[in-house]
This record gives C-alpha cells, structure tokens and sequence, in this order.
C-alpha cells in the first residue's frame, strides 16, 4: 500500500484574534499539524484571547512578529477577528506579500474580508459566510454558493459546517503546492 506523502517541511501561519470563530480556528490547525505542517498564530498583540464561542487561544506571536515572513500557506479563519485585522497594515502586508510570493492563502466564512480589504478578491470566484456577500461582490468577486474550492492561490470555504470540505481541499492543494516546489 501507498503511503499518502505527508506535508513536514511546510509552513503555515493562522491569523486570528478575540472574537475568532472558534472551530474554523482550531479544527483548521489540528488538520494542519495533523499532516505535518508547522503551525504558528500572529495575532495583533500577541497575547491570549477568547475566541466567538469563549475558547481561549494562546498565539505564538504578535503580528509584528511575523512581518515581511513568508509561509507556504496563511489561514484565515472567520468569525468577528477578520473586521479588526483588516484594518491592521501589517496584516494586509503580511497578506499580500505571501501571495506575491506565490504562496497558498486559505479563508472561510467572515476570513475573505482580509481578501478583500487586501484587494486580492476582484476577478476572483469568492464563497464565505452569506454576511458578507455584498462586501465580496463591491470589492470584484463573483459569489458562489459551494462549500469549499480553490481557485488559483486561494482555498475558499463557506462556513462551519463545511469545515471538513475547507480542510480537505486545503490539504489537497497543499499537496500539490509541496510537489511543485519539488
């Protein structure tokens, strides 16, 4: 039997802050590490929080701590964090450089708004949280109603219940961004 290639040696960086949707936040990174990608958290302050439903997070780092770096993959999980890290500069920095690097980004539910307010979204297909339908389609996306799916750099997901879809065509895509790079 053939051994499905693990992701070890990538890299992956989770923005998140008070108010994050707890699950996508935390289900997202046990997925991650599960495969063998080493996980880190920025959020603005680097100090604990409550996530949306009152679970505590610990990040790893402050924001600061993670400007100008690049990872193999940023994650941006929903809930009420996204409103208040898009409008960090450092955050869309961060955000935008990763791209231009041609690195993998991943958002679900209210975690497209970073997108958006990065101006990555316009000519793009874009799903989340139905919240945010109108900010997506002003910004130049065309909105679609699908679970999860990947289009170009960027692994879209809907919302909590499609958490495993989102984690399955994240990792699908990782595998293959790690192939690539050889």
């Amino acid at each position: 039997m053939s051994r499905i290639p693990s992701l070890d040696g990538l890299t992956a960086c989770v923005l998140a802050d008070e108010g994050v949707e707890d699950l996508e936040y935390y289900v997202t990174l046990m997925r991650l590490r599960e495969e063998g990608v080493a996980v880190v958290t920025a959020s603005l302050k680097g100090e604990d929080f409550r996530g949306k439903n009152g679970l505590w997070i610990t990040p790893d780092l402050g924001i600061s701590g993670v400007t100008g770096k690049l990872f193999d993959v940023l994650v941006l999980p929903g809930g009420w964090a996204p409103d208040k890290l898009r409008r960090s500069t450092e955050v869309l920095d961060l955000i935008r450089s990763n791209y231009s690097a041609g690195n993998i980004l991943a958002a679900i539910c209210h975690g497209p708004w970073l997108l958006a307010s990065a101006d990555l979204v316009r000519g793009k297909k874009a799903t989340g949280s139905l919240g945010i339908r109108d900010d997506m389609q002003n910004a130049g996306a065309t909105w679609v109603d699908e679970a999860a799916f990947t289009e170009g750099q960027i692994v879209w997901g809907r919302v909590v219940v499609d958490i495993p879809e989102f984690c399955s065509e994240l990792v699908t895509r990782l595998r293959d961004f790690k192939a690539a790079k050889g």
